[in-house]
């Protein structure tokens, strides 16, 4: 099998330098633990590798967390930390004493009950990285460059990126983006999404939220998949899943907690008082998505009734990840108001909001630009616009809103 190198690396080992902690949340699955034990054997410093998913060693790291560092001495690698926040006490009276960069290499794949872990021990003191399955740039060997709409930097771009057509496009966004099925290691795609649900995240929804009936989740997980890239209807869901609205609620937080999916909130302000406030859904991985909504080829999800809402979730995911790679938040947002007016996606950034459109077609009409005119009274500075489409190369309408090929992301 072939490793396929992570963006992230650089920024692991420039923050080892100064960090005594890093940690790195994200799916599972999605490569974390492959990247850092790869780091660790080029680092050739006896990092000792550890996880927690084995019971014996989770036993110890919760109940005797001094032994555990005794026994499992720093430069380590732990795994799955979520398992055992008592570690982080003792991690953090280790780093005050010693205070060596580097010390200690985290994962977890549980965000949300981790970050309360790390905040109220770590805080100051870790360094968190999220990681995705894999970016489009990290498939193709690209650098890492964070998305934005400056001309310059996209024209720079265009000359080093080797154009694909339509039917590429969603050939890559069918195939997923896991790093399993990407490098060839598992090459049934059915088989390994059907294992990926039951064994990973039905699994952990149950350590997060008792017991589940599976077969509901699956409905739920279902239900979800269908309204990607689309404002989040609770109760439609719960419909779907034969759930209570509270339970939607849950096992959405869930699926947040493990990376599996990530809202769009609306772009608001004191000015713009008719936008709506229902999140947008979009899952980190299209294939998972294309696998529940049983599209069974890219050719039928081109030109199937989702074609448009897997673009737009394959999209805004690749930008996402484009900040993520780098260690950057990405500031991102969407614009709906109760007159029915849309921006699909806002980038907000130095002061400035940068409107995007995301539409199937090679030949965008220059009247798609005429939505980003809703933003204006925005308090912050409107900058260049751009519909990302299928255009086969960099272009624009004028000098404020570009035409921007999906493959260049």
């Amino acid at each position: 099998m072939e490793y396929i190198n992570r963006h992230l690396e650089d920024k692991v080992l420039s923050l080892s330098e100064s960090y005594s902690a890093i940690l790195i949340t994200g799916p599972r699955q999605s490569g974390k633990t492959t990247m850092l034990k790869m780091l660790a054997e080029k680092e050739n410093i006896g990092r000792e590798y550890v996880t927690l998913d084995d019971l014996s060693v989770r036993e110890m790291a919760k109940n005797d967390p001094a032994m555990f560092l005794q026994l499992h001495k720093p430069p380590v690698l732990i795994d799955e930390v979520q398992y055992a926040p008592e570690l982080f006490t003792y991690i953090k009276i280790h780093i005050d004493k010693k205070h060596t960069p580097g010390d200690f290499w985290m994962t977890g794949s549980q965000i949300f009950r981790l970050m309360r872990g790390v905040q109220e021990s770590l805080a100051g003191r870790v360094a968190l990285l999220h990681m995705s399955p894999l970016s489009q740039r990290e498939i193709d060997g690209r650098p890492a460059v964070p998305f934005s709409t400056n001309f310059d930097m996209l024209v720079a771009e265009s000359k080093k990126i080797k154009p694909i057509t339509a039917p590429e496009v969603y050939k890559r966004l069918w195939k997923g983006s896991m790093p399993g099925i990407v490098s060839g290691l598992f090459p049934d795609r059915e088989i390994y999404y059907s294992s990926y649900i039951s064994t990973y995240i039905e699994r952990d929804v149950r350590e997060l939220s008792g017991n589940i009936d599976a077969l509901k989740f699956n409905r739920f997980i279902t239900a979800m998949a269908a309204r990607s890239a689309q404002m989040l209807n609770f109760s439609a869901v719960a419909e779907d899943a034969d759930i209570d609205i509270q339970t939607a609620k849950a096992w959405t937080n869930i699926l947040e907690t493990l990376g599996i999916i990530f809202l769009l909130h609306p772009y608001s302000n004191n000015v713009l008082k008719r936008t709506i406030k229902t999140p947008k859904v979009y899952f980190y991985d299209t294939g998972l998505v294309c696998y529940l909504t049983k599209w069974s080829s890219p050719e039928i999800a081109e030109n199937g009734a989702m074609n448009g809402a897997l673009l737009e979730n394959y999209t805004v995911s690749e930008i996402v990840k484009s900040y993520q790679s780098v260690g950057m938040e990405p500031y991102l947002y969407y614009y709906r108001d109760r007159d029915a007016k849309e921006i699909d996606v806002i980038i907000e950034g130095d002061g400035t909001l940068c409107p995007i459109e995301i539409k199937k077609t090679a030949l965008p009409d220059k009247r798609i630009v005429k939505a980003f005119g809703v933003i204006d009274k925005a308090p912050l500075k409107i900058g260049t616009g751009a519909v990302l489409c299928m255009a086969e190369q960099l272009g624009a309408f004028d000098k404020n809103n570009l035409i921007v090929p999906i493959w260049m992301i």
